[in-house]
C-alpha cells in the first residue's frame, strides 16, 4: 500500500529559510547532510546481500542496470558513467536508464515518470534477461516508471534491487533486495535533490566500488584497469608502478607507455619472478 505521508514530501525542520543569513543556511544544509552516512551504515547489512547478489551475476556475464527518473535517473547514470574510466570496465557492463531517456539528463521531461510501460522498452533495447540485475532508484519510493521496471523484472525472472527514501514504498516492496534510506525531511521541503540524493550517491558509490573490488577490478587499494586517457591519470599509472616495483620514474614511464595499462605491467613483472 502507498505510504500516504511520505517521509521525503514532510515539511523541514527549519522555518523562514527566507529569512537566513547565508552562514545560517550553510550550516543547517551541513546539520542535516551529516546526517545522511549514519542512516546508510544501518543499511549496510542490506546492501551486502545486494552487493553479494549483484556480484554472483555478474561473475556470470550478467549486466547492472540502474533505472531511475529525475535526480535519482541523473545519479544512476553517474555513477554507471565512471564504472568505465575508473575500472576499465566496458561501457556497457553498468548501464544507467533515465526516464525520458537522454534529454532528461539536462533537462527535465514531463510526466516521463508517470509511463509505467515505458520503462520495461527500454530496458528491452538491451536485451535484458535472467543473467542482468537492475536496481530500481527512486526517492518518493513510488515512482511508476521504476515500479513498472521492478514488475515487469519479476516477470522475466530478473533479480532486482531498489534504494528508496521513504519506508515501505511500492518499490521496495516489489524489489528483491530493498535499501530504504530514512533520511528524513529536506532542509528545503521536498528537495530530494539533497539529502535523499546525497543518500543514493553514497550507497551507489559502495554498490558498484565493492562490485568491481569483487570482480578482481582493483589490485591492493589500487585503480590497476584504469583508463589511461589523460596525462593526470597516466602519471597516476607511473606513481603506481613506481610503487609496487620500487623502479625510477623513467623506467616506470617506459614500462606503463610499452604495455598500455598498469595491470599488464604488474602482470608482466610478476611473470618474470
Amino acid at each position: 500500500m502507498k505510504n500516504k505521508n511520505p517521509e521525503t514530501e514532510q515539511e523541514s525542520l527549519y522555518k523562514d529559510l527566507d529569512q537566513m543569513s547565508v552562514k545560517e543556511l550553510l550550516t543547517s544544509i551541513n546539520t542535516e547532510d551529516k546526517k545522511v552516512p549514519h542512516i546508510i551504515e544501518e543499511q549496510i547489512p542490506k546492501i551486502e546481500k545486494l552487493v553479494k547478489a549483484i556480484v554472483k551475476k555478474m561473475q556470470l556475464g550478467g549486466r547492472l542496470f540502474y533505472i531511475g527518473a529525475g535526480t535519482s535517473g541523473r545519479i544512476g547514470i553517474l555513477d554507471a558513467s565512471e564504472c568505465p574510466p575508473t575500472f576499465g570496465v566496458p561501457h556497457d557492463m553498468i548501464i544507467g536508464i533515465i526516464a525520458g531517456g537522454d534529454t532528461a539528463i539536462r533537462k527535465a521531461v514531463e510526466n516521463a515518470e508517470d509511463d509505467t510501460e515505458q520503462a520495461w522498452k527500454d530496458l528491452a533495447k538491451f536485451e535484458i534477461s535472467s543473467l542482468d540485475f537492475i536496481i530500481g532508484i527512486a526517492a518518493s519510493g513510488n515512482t511508476p516508471y521504476v515500479l513498472g521496471a521492478l514488475k515487469k523484472a519479476k516477470e522475466h525472472n530478473i533479480k532486482t534491487g531498489s534504494i528508496s527514501c521513504i519506508s515501505n514504498g511500492l518499490i521496495a516492496q516489489e524489489a528483491d533486495f530493498p535499501i530504504e534510506l530514512i533520511v528524513g525531511p529536506e532542509f528545503l521541503t521536498g528537495s530530494t535533490r539533497m539529502k535523499a540524493g546525497t543518500a543514493q550517491k553514497l550507497t551507489l558509490n559502495m554498490i558498484s566500488t565493492s562490485v568491481m573490488i569483487k570482480l578482481g577490478k582493483v589490485k591492493g587499494n589500487k585503480m590497476v584497469d584504469m583508463q589511461l586517457s589523460n596525462e593526470k591519470l597516466v602519471k597516476r599509472g607511473i606513481k603506481m608502478i613506481m610503487e609496487e616495483l620500487g623502479i625510477e620514474y623513467e623506467l616506470a614511464e617506459e614500462l606503463l607507455h610499452k604495455h598500455k595499462s598498469v595491470r599488464a605491467v604488474l602482470m608482466e613483472n610478476s611473470a618474470k619472478k
